[in-house]
């Protein structure tokens, strides 16, 4: 099987899982992570093949639904995976990097490396930021009952893993605990440079706010 067949296999199976997913995980945040996933493989190089299906397969069970499950996910695609022609090497490669590739709070480190990795986490980290975040951030917000925002509720920067997924913490705060803080956690150079503006246009949003918060607009 070419790879080219193997990808649309992928992204069949993808869509299919997704049908019913929450709007900030579903098939069309994979589909943007998977663009800008190759977008950036041209400038890194990588393995193409790899990068593509760790993309498309990285949210396919994410744990924030599945009760914190953080295994669920890579099992699916790994089992998903053995059922097509590929070389057992690139299927555990593709499972690490859905094990590593998420954020998991401000001191959690990832287990494995790779540039694969690095590629398919920066294009990720990418969606998660600029005007693409902040809908994604405020409609998770939304589905979990969330605050928009609290004056009295400060940011914790200081989180542990548990602490981190089991926040109940405003919408705004988590601009503080994970927005704000991706651009600098970029791996390739080529991610640095597309979250600059990404980055800047959060900052931008987040003072807006603010004003109108506070009624001075």
């Amino acid at each position: 099987m070419i790879d080219s067949e193997i990808i649309e296999k992928t992204k069949a199976f993808v869509k299919n899982e997704l049908k019913n997913a929450e709007g900030g995980h579903d098939w069309w945040h994979i589909e943007r992570v998977y663009n800008t996933s190759k977008t950036i493989a041209k400038w890194e190089n990588g393995k193409l093949l790899v990068i593509e299906l760790a993309s498309l397969l990285h949210d396919i069970a994410d744990s924030k639904f599945n009760n914190g499950d953080e295994e669920i996910g890579p099992q699916r695609a790994q089992k998903f995976l053995e059922t097509q022609a590929i070389d057992e090497l690139i299927i555990q490669h593709v499972v690490k990097i859905i094990q590593n590739v998420s954020f998991k709070g401000g001191s959690v480190e990832r287990t494995f490396t790779s540039l694969e990795l690095d590629i398919v986490q920066d294009a990720d980290r990418l969606d998660a930021i600029g005007a693409i975040g902040i809908a994604r951030t405020f409609n998770y917000g939304g589905v979990k009952n969330r605050e928009i925002y609290n004056p009295t509720m400060q940011p914790d920067l200081n989180m542990n893993k548990e602490q981190y997924k089991n926040s109940t913490a405003p919408t705004i705060n988590h601009f503080y605990e994970k927005l704000l803080l991706l651009k600098d956690k970029m791996n390739t150079e080529t991610g640095r440079k597309m979250a600059i503006q990404r980055h800047e246009f959060m900052q931008q949003f987040l003072t807006q706010f603010y004003a109108e918060w506070k009624g001075d607009l």
